[in-house]
């Protein structure tokens, strides 16, 4: 069959006209960019604000005639609010094709928790470039190392990494329900949109769409029995990071920063959204905090030493530990061979088993207890 193209879902969604216009969503210029990945169609829908509560019915209408196009087996649709000035802001969550009606939205303030999982930890940072994902990786296989069941799930749904650095390829299996089977390497489990596109694809979705993707992500895959679910959130402090501090019973958080004063600056702007949602911080840990030269064996503190320390106890959160600048850590990553997983014995899996295990203290292993089993009907 030949591969459906985004022309043809724009053009069944022609059909759909928008209450009291006479004319289409699509020559009114409500529908994004359409996203076709897997044999379904994603996009969202942008409405008035104060019309959002009423436009279900156009929701539901836009879902089954992207299904009606040939080769499309689904459609995920949002809807995105227009807010104008005074206006609050509404959307409401996408809908998988065939799903049942959306359970009613938990009082705010109240975090539904994931079925089978113990406990939910997010690795995040200030900003990209500082190392988040191999140390989310790493921290993952560490926890796995001191006999945890581990899961780990890629949120950063415009960059994902956790393919690559886990080298991991293929699309994961879909269950009946859609309930999606998690990929697996190394021992862990391992949910990404890198799974779901080709690496190439651009990611072109509105805040809702991508909220909607991170808790499908977490809440349609069957994770089984987990100690610890990892979350390697994207860098930054937008509205996915808010979506899973305010939605998701997070045991904690843990900070990845470089030593120098700018990463530190944005690191700050994460511990502080951390608290304000009151988000427990596990610590905070040093990446390429020195480098030794392998010719040499000489030490050097490329990006300065010691900041990110000296920013934990300032502020009053754990400092967890230093994670040199290697090659042999840039190479496994790149290989797909995490550190933890391929020299298990070596001096840097060590380090990544001491803040393995400091992060497990720090969530109070003792006296946790083992969440319900997940149960497909």
């Amino acid at each position: 069959m030949a591969e459906v193209s985004k022309h043809q879902v724009e053009k069944a969604l022609e059909a759909i006209v928008y209450p009291g216009s006479g004319k289409s969503i699509v020559s009114l210029g409500m529908v994004s960019e359409i996203f076709i990945a897997d044999a379904k169609a994603y996009f969202s829908i942008t409405v008035p604000a104060d019309k959002a509560s009423e436009m279900e019915p156009l929701r539901l209408a836009a879902e089954q005639a992207a299904k009606s196009v040939p080769g499309i087996s689904g459609a995920v649709v949002a809807l995105t609010a227009d807010r104008k000035p005074g206006q609050q802001q509404a959307a409401r969550p996408a809908a998988a094709a065939g799903r049942a009606p959306a359970q009613p939205q938990a009082p705010r303030g109240t975090k539904v928790g994931v079925p089978g999982i113990g406990a939910i930890i997010a690795v995040a940072s200030g900003k990209g470039g500082v190392g988040k994902s191999t140390t989310a990786v790493n921290l993952a296989l560490g926890l796995q190392a001191i006999g945890l069941r581990v899961g780990i799930l890629d949120a950063d749904i415009y960059g994902p990494s956790l393919p690559r650095l886990l080298k991991i390829s293929g699309r994961p299996e879909q269950l009946e329900g859609r309930i999606i089977v998690p990929m697996e390497n190394y021992g862990l489990k391992v949910m990404s949109m890198g799974f779901l596109v080709d690496e190439e694809a651009a990611m072109i979705w509105r805040g809702p769409m991508v909220q909607s993707a991170l808790m499908q992500m977490l809440r349609e895959v069957a994770w089984g029995e987990l100690d610890v679910l990892v979350l390697d959130m994207p860098p930054g402090t937008g509205d996915a990071q808010l979506t899973i501090a305010q939605q998701v019973p997070l045991a904690g958080a843990v900070i990845v920063s470089t030593p120098q004063d700018l990463a530190l600056i944005d690191a700050r702007k994460g511990i502080t959204m951390f608290r304000k949602v009151e988000v427990p911080l596990l610590g905070i840990v040093e990446n390429m905090s020195y480098f030794i030269a392998p010719d040499t064996g000489a030490r050097y503190d490329i990006f300065g030493h010691g900041g990110a320390k000296a920013e934990a106890e300032r502020i009053g959160v754990p400092f967890l530990g230093e994670v040199p600048l290697t090659i042999s850590i840039r190479e496994m990553s790149d290989a797909g061979t995490p550190v933890v997983a391929a020299e298990p014995n070596g001096p840097q899996a060590q380090i990544y088993r001491e803040i393995a295990e400091k992060v497990w203290a720090r969530i109070g292993a003792g006296e946790r207890k083992a969440a319900p089993r997940i149960v497909f009907e």
